[in-house]
């Protein structure tokens, strides 16, 4: 059983478990964290998931980060003064920044997503270089209804996570699940 049928089989033991109701929004996250490398093997598996959060009792709502940079430049009526001077970009980056948030926080509120279902976040490492995963994740976690599982490409130190491995991590409050769970 390769890495990421493993990290299904945890999470589905995470989704079978009571839920409480009266956690706060970060202890509503859950990280599905793997190995970079894996990558196209969660893409390819993540109906895996699906069927383990309904087999569960759990409805399932799946949102993909990788295109919102394409698609928030694309609206972006000084896209091409940035590509002529790029260094000009950091200042943009903090809209982009925003403007993922109220992306996400429009997912997690939508109708269709009630105090049991779990949100889904795939493509969190295209936000690599752009905007903070941490700063994504502290500015949605209030608006968290049932579960958040971010798949989270990169390790775990503790609570210290480290996207892609390439920047110093971030202390966090997310429950971790990896393919090999201590139980």
């Amino acid at each position: 059983m390769n890495e990421i049928e493993q990290l299904a089989q945890a999470y589905e033991h995470f989704a079978e478990l009571p839920w409480d109701t009266t956690l706060a929004g970060a202890q509503k996250v859950w990280f599905a964290i793997y190995d970079p490398t894996q990558e196209r093997r969660l893409r390819l598996r993540i109906g895996d998931f699906e069927m383990a959060t309904r087999r569960a009792g759990h409805n399932w709502k799946l949102y993909d980060l990788t295109d919102t940079f394409a698609v928030w430049m694309a609206q972006n009526e000084y896209r091409d003064e940035y590509f002529a001077q790029p260094e000009d970009m950091d200042l943009a980056l903090q809209d982009y920044g925003t403007y993922i948030s109220d992306e996400v926080r429009a997912v997690l509120t939508s109708s269709d997503v009630d105090d049991n279902t779990v949100v889904a976040i795939v493509g969190l490492a295209s936000l690599f270089g752009l905007t903070r995963a941490s700063t994504l994740l502290e500015n949605v976690t209030s608006e968290i209804r049932g579960r958040l599982l971010v798949f989270f490409p990169g390790h775990r130190d503790g609570s210290n996570y480290r996207l892609l491995d390439a920047r110093d991590g971030w202390n966090y409050l997310a429950v971790p699940i990896t393919a090999r769970e201590e139980r």
